[in-house]
This record gives structure tokens, C-alpha cells and sequence, in this order.
């Protein structure tokens, strides 16, 4: 199963991050916010620093005038970025918001309804925001619906479950596509459980191309590849994960230096192709 989070990808980051800065200088606040937002989920600080210092004080009087998307944005900043001194503002924001039935705001307050972060924990009114959220085409909200309805008292039915999953994969939420191949494997429905696995590592979830590059191995849910078996461990290995590295030299000691070479412009990784087929014909790897 599926455990390891996403890498941050660089490239992604900085797009997100110019996008910001191009909404900043034309006065878009609410977007620059967003974008920056985007760009600290993937791990980057500049993002966080960006939308909780130079965006903030902009949106704030966007919030207070009663925007939907301003108080949304401003609730999750300050709930985020801020001290806990900030909840009970951040609340009032995130009610408001979810009040005028802004997808975000009902996301936003289902959470800190699910955490109990400046309100009381009420789980099965945060799963209603959730789902509302969702039915408003929120990607995120779907998500949290999700995972909020695999636990405790708030179990709901499979297909429910797996829909909102979907939805959520849909909507490019690259953990919710490694959950949904982790759900659909456990029904053994393999061949869409290692879409959904390609999906997600296609977008950096290194837990999914962990399971890819098993089961093309393997032969699970698809017929095996070994083009596509090393094309994943040699995502892997770049990212110096060294069990990947002994699974690529069993896999390539049964590949010819051509396949593995295929393998490595797939994968967009030709330097470490062209270093295992050196490695292994310096070794006599080959069966």
C-alpha cells in the first residue's frame, strides 16, 4: 500500500509562485493568495511566506467587506500561518464563508470543525460541509469527505466512498489518486487500482511508483513490463531510495541495455539508465 507523500516538484513551485507575483502586480490578491497557497502545499516556504506576509494584509479588507472567496482565503491563512490567537478571527471568516456557501468556506470550516480548531470537534456536521463542498465540484472538499467518512461513526457506503475519491483524483489531488488505487486493490479490481497508481506517481507520489513498479514487474493488473517496471524504480532510485535500486538490478539483469535505455526516457531519467547499464555490465549482471 501507499504511504509515502508526493515529492514537492520544483518546477510546479515556481509556476505557482510567478503566477502569484504576476496576480500581486496587477492588484488580484485573492489569486496571488491562491497561488502562493498552491505553492506551499507542494513544500515551499517562499509560498507560505508570500500569501501569509504580503498577501494577507491585501485580502484582509477584501474579507471584512464580505467576499466569500476573500474571507475563505483569509480563514485558512490565518488558521495555517498564525498563532492560535488568530483562530476565533479565523473562524468568523471560514462561517461566513461557508454561510454564503463559498465551496472553500464550507471546505475551510468543515476542517476546523473535523479538528476542533477554534470551534468545537463536531465530525458529522464537518462531513456535511464537506459533501457540499464537493457537490460545488471542490476537489479538496471531496477529498476530505472521504477520508472523514472512513473514520469513526461517519463510515458511509463504498460507493460513496470510492466516488468522492474519484472526484477528488479527478480534481488532482495526487494522494487521493494513491488512495483510490489503494481502495481498488483491496476490492482486487487491479487493473483501475494501477491507473490510478500511475496517476499518482505521474505527479510524484513515490509510494505509488513504489507499487507500479511491482506490480509491471509482477504482472499485476496488467500483463509484465519490464520497460515500464524500471521506468518507475529509476524514478526511485533518483530520488536515492536504495531498495529501488537493488529491485532496478534484478529487473535490468533480465532487460537488454535498449529496453533499459527506453525505460530511462520514460521515466525522463537517461543519466541514471545509462548508469545502471554500465553498472550492470561492469558486475555480469546479466542472466
Amino acid at each position: 500500500m501507499t504511504s509515502v507523500q508526493p515529492q514537492p516538484e520544483s518546477a510546479q513551485i515556481q509556476e505557482l509562485l510567478v503566477a502569484g507575483q504576476e496576480a500581486a502586480e496587477d492588484g488580484r490578491w485573492v489569486d496571488a493568495g491562491l497561488a502562493w497557497i498552491e505553492a506551499a502545499k507542494l513544500g515551499s516556504l517562499d509560498g507560505a511566506n508570500a500569501a501569509s506576509t504580503f498577501a494577507a494584509p491585501h485580502i484582509r479588507p477584501l474579507a471584512d467587506a464580505g467576499e466569500p472567496a476573500a474571507q475563505a482565503l483569509m480563514a485558512g491563512v490565518l488558521m495555517d500561518y498564525f498563532t492560535e490567537d488568530a483562530l476565533p478571527m479565523a473562524v468568523g471568516y471560514a462561517r461566513a464563508a461557508a454561510a454564503a456557501g463559498h465551496a472553500a468556506g464550507l471546505r475551510t470550516f468543515g476542517f476546523m470543525l473535523v479538528r476542533g480548531k477554534g470551534v468545537e470537534e463536531d465530525r458529522d456536521e464537518a462531513l456535511e460541509l464537506f459533501r457540499a463542498a464537493a457537490a460545488k465540484g471542490d476537489a479538496y472538499g471531496a477529498f476530505n469527505a472521504a477520508v472523514t467518512q472512513g473514520e469513526g461513526k461517519c463510515r458511509a457506503d463504498r460507493d460513496e466512498y470510492l466516488r468522492l475519491l474519484t472526484q477528488a483524483a479527478d480534481g488532482g489531488i495526487t494522494q487521493a489518486a494513491a488512495v483510490l488505487g489503494d481502495q481498488l486493490a483491496a476490492d482486487r479490481r487491479n487493473e483501475e487500482a494501477l491507473s490510478w497508481y500511475v496517476r499518482a506517481a505521474e505527479n510524484g507520489h513515490a509510494g505509488a511508483a513504489d507499487v507500479a513498479a511491482d506490480w509491471y514487474r509482477d504482472g499485476v493488473g496488467t500483463e509484465a513490463d519490464p520497460v515500464q517496471a524500471m521506468r518507475w524504480l529509476l524514478v526511485l532510485t533518483a530520488q536515492l531510495n536504495v531498495d529501488a535500486v537493488h529491485r532496478a538490478h534484478q529487473v535490468g539483469a533480465r532487460m537488454t541495455d535498449e529496453a533499459i535505455l527506453e525505460a530511462g526516457r520514460l521515466a525522463d531519467r537517461p543519466t541514471e539508465a545509462q548508469i545502471m547499464v554500465s553498472t550492470l555490465a561492469r558486475a555480469g549482471e546479466r542472466e
